[in-house]
């Protein structure tokens, strides 16, 4: 991660309150306001009501720079909005996180408790990440898992993975595809892995998984298992990765899609700035 800035809060906020945080945690999401509020001068506050809302807010921002106050969800909605707009390189998204849901913001190093998460919005330092985007424009922060029916996940590479991908896993739950696999319910699947157009396993070898994570300087990590307790993973980095074949759902971050045929995601090296506590 590079340090890209220092804030001290010259700038004014503006504060989008996700309205599952307000309902789950009404004393954090004051707590979290007050402190920003006293802290920036000009600061904005805004209530939406729902998404629409939400990306209104984000859109017409002006030159403030964005506070979110919310959980996983909120976040992936707010870097996913920006991309969208692509303004996701220029700006240096805040977050303080409160809600059901904060595994990702965990394991991106914010802090949980109202206070030091709201003092590391106007203390901390913007750095910038890499990111995974795939065919359909979707974002992808902490990882791609696309396990069989009914196993549970294995670990990923956690060897050579940065801290906080390595807790980006624990959001990685079992989910199942839309129609059973070829080989049989709760069995392995056929998929092609390619990593930069080199095939990594094809069809004529069953997968129990694949995972694929945003790592370091542009190029995305991805590990399959294939079938046999026996077999050691399979390995590889690159800038892009395609899976294809039998009909599959993945899970990107908290988010299940599919069932799809083929996606590609592409690694994007520095792609956005969060706002952590300085070291």
């Amino acid at each position: 991660m590079a340090e890209v800035a220092t804030s001290t809060t010259p700038d004014q906020l503006l504060v989008v309150i996700d309205p599952v945080a307000r309902r789950m945690d009404g004393e954090s999401v004051r707590i979290a306001k007050d402190v920003l509020s006293a802290g920036a001068a000009g600061t904005k506050v805004c209530l939406p009501d729902g998404p629409e809302e939400f990306a209104r807010a984000l859109r017409r921002r002006g030159s403030r720079r964005p506070v979110v106050i919310g959980d996983d969800a909120a976040l992936l909605r707010a870097v996913g909005l920006l991309h969208r707009q692509r303004e996701l390189a220029g700006c240096a998204l805040a977050v303080v996180p409160v809600g059901p849901a904060l595994g990702l913001t965990r394991a991106l190093g914010l802090p949980t408790g109202a206070v030091a998460a709201a003092r590391a919005v106007l203390d901390g330092a913007a750095r910038r990440l890499d990111l995974l985007v795939d065919d359909s424009d979707g974002v992808v922060l902490g990882s791609v898992r696309i396990p069989p029916v009914g196993a549970p996940v294995p670990p990923g590479p956690a060897e050579h993975a940065s801290p906080w991908l390595r807790g980006c896993r624990s959001l990685v739950r079992t989910l199942a595809p839309a129609r059973p696999a070829p080989a049989g319910p709760g069995g392995p699947v056929r998929l092609r892995v390619e990593v930069d157009g080199v095939t990594l396993v094809d069809l004529d070898r069953p997968v129990e998984s694949v995972s694929v994570l945003p790592g370091t300087g542009g190029r995305a990590e991805v590990e399959v298992r294939t079938a046999g307790a026996e077999a050691a993973p399979l390995t590889a980095a690159g800038r892009t990765v395609t899976v294809s074949g039998a009909h599959f759902r993945y899970r990107a971050d908290a988010v299940v899609s599919g069932p799809v045929l083929t996606r590609t995601w592409s690694a994007h090296e520095d792609a956005w700035a969060l706002t952590l506590p300085a070291r």
